[in-house]
């Protein structure tokens, strides 16, 4: 057996500091290659708005289900899943079983997007509730992408590159911007070019490459630690650490603020985000559309065990003195582990050379994906929901040249926000997220949910509802980076550094309550729509033919994944809930 494949068997200690082989650059390199076929045939014609926006109307299910997979599970999500995994054990679970949500998307939300023929989310609110509420949503949702997807996403490519070639580039930190700067420019390029077409295509190839490494890094990683019951009794002897469900109290995750705010984010995210729901809108019709989210839904739930679960093992191995994870000061002035370092680590410590390429492949396609979807959706927003209602009357051509000219500007913004986010995301990357778009969601969950349920809530409501909702959001923001008992941060006033400390979970949940009683009261003390207004928008005001159609569009495999999906997630909750106790 050849050195390389050793390190599989042997219990030594691995620096993470390995360089990629030849080897790991030739797999790199024809990974791109293929890639680049991928752009070149997928951006042929990119003639309308439809075209580059919405891949021509054209796309089937299986595509749309795996873009939505590889979308979400962009670099930020691997490095920050992996490393709540070794920090806090299975905690974030709770948000990679939103694949229920998806059910919602598939069966709720994507008839009335469908069916109106919108090309974004803020259009279809316009739609619903007038251009005031389809300006807020799209200003605010392109800010959101600065804050909590460039960045993020950006600043976790950077963290890989940083791990994986320390030395390459003079120091770490050189490495981290270099590798920042470089992958922003490779993506937007294949991104600028190709449009949505682009994105969906490679989307399926990369999602394949990032299942393979992820599985890969699961399996040898079990090997090397001794196998999942190894894992479960480690885990067990740190249950207060690595349980699923946290007490009521708990700092970061109580289990009534998983179990109310979590999903908060996830109708936000799943139902209402143009860089998820743009997909459905590609569809060539209701069917695909439907089932390509119900596709997607099945796929949600395996990041639990190929990226949570290596973040676990990651630190039993560090545990166990096999590997060596770099720590960093906490806020409390203690040591432990690097959480965004886990993964990187994963990678340069346990795999042979060859299939260490291939993983870093994997990684390098995550980036990609999510920054390509995000571009596209960014410049979709910027196009069709500003730029052409300031310019109407302007050629499809010009719009496609407004829309890359604002995917630009998108990534320069989300460079720039990287040093302030890298001093918020005290507790990790993968919970900044999740505290950020917590802040962010409940404004505008309220007014879909109440917009599609409600025929009565009207327009006034939906403004009144997104602007109270989203100055609360941004003011928590803003007061846990300035104020809080972290290191770094002002303790005075009290109440300021209470309000920075305060939890996201239930700040979220509170908002959400506030924004609702918000739309109601300002629903009932000014005038209802007209009926005819609100036709076809809502859940309580479809016609005859528009619920036929609907009916006559879903067949038994809609219902079969829809049970799969609610099996799978339940199998998994029951076995997490209890995992520890036996």
């Amino acid at each position: 057996m050849s050195d390389n494949f050793a390190l599989i068997e042997l219990p030594v200690v691995l620096s993470a500091a390995s360089n990629l082989t030849l080897i790991d650059w030739g797999v790199i390199a024809g990974y791109f290659l293929i890639m680049a076929g991928v752009v070149a045939w997928s951006s042929r014609r990119q003639n309308s708005t439809a075209d580059y926006f919405l891949a021509g109307r054209n796309v089937g299910w299986f595509v749309i289900g795996t873009s939505l997979f590889a979308s979400n599970i962009g670099s930020e999500h691997i490095v920050g899943l992996a490393g709540q995994g070794a920090v806090s054990g299975l905690a974030m679970a709770h948000y990679e079983l939103h694949a229920w949500i998806m059910i919602m998307l598939a069966w709720f939300f994507v008839p009335f997007y469908y069916r109106t023929g919108v090309y974004t989310v803020p259009e279809f609110l316009e739609l619903r509730f007038g251009p005031t509420s389809r300006w807020i949503l799209s200003v605010v949702s392109l800010v959101a992408y600065v804050f909590t997807k460039v960045s993020v996403t950006v600043y976790a490519g950077a963290v890989v590159f940083s791990a994986l070639l320390p030395d390459t580039f003079g120091s770490p930190a050189a490495a981290f911007w270099i590798g920042a700067i470089a992958t922003v420019l490779l993506t937007g390029l294949y991104t600028v070019f190709g449009g949505l077409r682009a994105v969906l295509f490679t989307d399926a190839a990369q999602a394949l490459i990032l299942l393979i490494g992820s599985i890969c890094i699961t399996f040898i990683g079990l090997k090397q630690l001794g196998g999942w019951e190894e894992l479960r009794v480690m885990a067990k002897a740190n249950a207060d650490a690595f349980a699923l469900w946290r007490p009521i109290d708990d700092p970061d995750f109580p289990w009534l603020g998983i179990l109310i705010g979590s999903p908060i984010v996830g109708i936000w995210y799943w139902c209402t985000d143009q860089y998820i729901v743009q997909r459905t809108l590609s569809a060539k019709n209701l069917r695909n559309a439907r089932r390509g989210a119900l596709w997607g839904g099945v796929l949600k739930v395996w990041p639990v065990f190929i990226f949570l679960i290596p973040g676990l093992i990651g630190w039993a191995l560090h545990s166990k003195g096999l590997i060596a994870i770099p720590t960093k000061t906490l806020i409390d002035g203690g040591t432990g582990l690097d959480g965004d370092k886990v993964f990187p680590t994963l990678v340069t410590t346990l795999l042979p050379v060859g299939l260490r390429g291939l993983v870093v492949a994997g990684l390098l396609a995550a980036l990609m994906s999510s920054l390509s979807s995000l571009f596209n959706s960014a410049a979709s927003l910027f196009t069709i929901d500003i730029y052409q209602k300031l310019r109407p009357g302007r050629s499809e051509q010009h719009l496609v040249r407004v829309g890359r000219i604002a995917t630009l500007v998108v990534v320069v913004a989300g460079l720039a926000w990287i040093p302030v986010m890298a001093r918020i995301s005290g507790g990790g990357l993968y919970e900044y997220l999740q505290s950020v778009q917590g802040y962010l969601a409940p404004p505008i969950t309220a007014v879909f949910v109440l917009g599609l349920l409600w025929p009565r809530m009207n327009s006034p409501a939906a403004v009144v509802g997104l602007t109270f909702g989203f100055a609360l959001g941004l003011g928590k923001t803003i007061v846990q980076a300035v104020y809080g008992s972290g290191a770094g941060k002002i303790s005075s006033p009290a109440l300021l550094a209470w309000i920075g400390d305060a939890n996201f979970l239930y700040f979220s949940s509170a908002l959400f309550a506030i924004c609702l009683l918000v739309i109601v009261v300002t629903t009932l003390c000014t005038r209802a729509p007209d009926p005819e207004r609100v036709r076809g928008l809502t859940w309580g005001a479809r016609s005859e033919a528009d619920v036929r159609e609907i009916r006559e569009s879903w067949t038994p495999v809609d219902v079969v994944m829809t049970v799969a999906i609610l099996g799978l997630v339940l199998g998994i909750y029951l076995y997490f809930t209890f995992w520890l106790s036996y």
